[in-house]
């Protein structure tokens, strides 16, 4: 291959890395921050895992032959990302909290007053595999082989998880003093996602 050949090549794959991330930023980029937030219950890093996972799209571009596979793997990264950070999380919780911690800002809020706030503390009490379906599953509205090829499992584990996930998620709303709005995972003033405690059916 000649020089002029090598430098067409790569200007090719630097073209297609761009326009790859051009559109899916365009139409992804609302919908991982979005997802980040609700599996990690903490915008403020929303944002930052979002963007780590569109970098890692962008340095493999060339991998990808459709829209839907970028999508795919983009999904996975973020799913990667929130574990990640859930992990650090975890290990800071050991630690004594400090003096005087600053109050939740108004983007954490605004995530747990769109979705409800005790829909969002019973899936936090929610083992996290079962977390992560039902969030895919109900909020992203994924089907089971979506959700399936961004967590690394089976269709059937994705049925068995969601199953033990709504039966899990109905007990702990039932204990609670809600009206039928927080049973929809309905906060004042918000529109509901599709039923989180088996109402409605997902996608198959």
């Amino acid at each position: 291959m000649t020089a002029g050949r090598i430098v067409a090549w790569d200007t090719d794959r630097v073209s297609h890395a761009d326009e790859l991330l051009e559109a899916l930023y365009a139409g992804q980029w609302t919908r991982m921050v979005r997802l980040a937030a609700l599996l990690l219950r903490a915008s403020d890093q929303a944002e930052e895992i979002a963007q780590d996972a569109f970098v890692q799209i962008y340095k493999r571009a060339n991998r990808f032959d459709t829209a839907d596979e970028a999508t795919g793997y983009l999904r996975t990264c973020v799913v990667n990302g929130v574990r990640s950070a859930q992990r650090h999380r975890d290990v800071v919780r050991r630690r004594p909290p400090p003096p005087d911690a600053a109050p939740d800002g108004p983007e954490e809020l605004a995530v747990r007053a769109e979705t409800g706030r005790t829909v969002l503390a019973a899936l936090d009490e929610l083992p996290q595999r079962q977390r992560e379906v039902l969030v895919l599953r109900y909020w992203s509205e994924l089907s089971e082989a979506e959700i399936a090829e961004s967590l690394g499992i089976s269709k059937g584990a994705v049925k068995s998880h969601a199953h033990r996930g709504v039966a899990a998620l109905r007990g702990r709303l039932n204990e609670s003093p809600l009206n039928d709005s927080t049973l929809d995972g309905q906060a004042p003033g918000a529109s509901a996602p599709h039923d989180p405690t088996g109402q409605e059916g997902g996608r198959p």
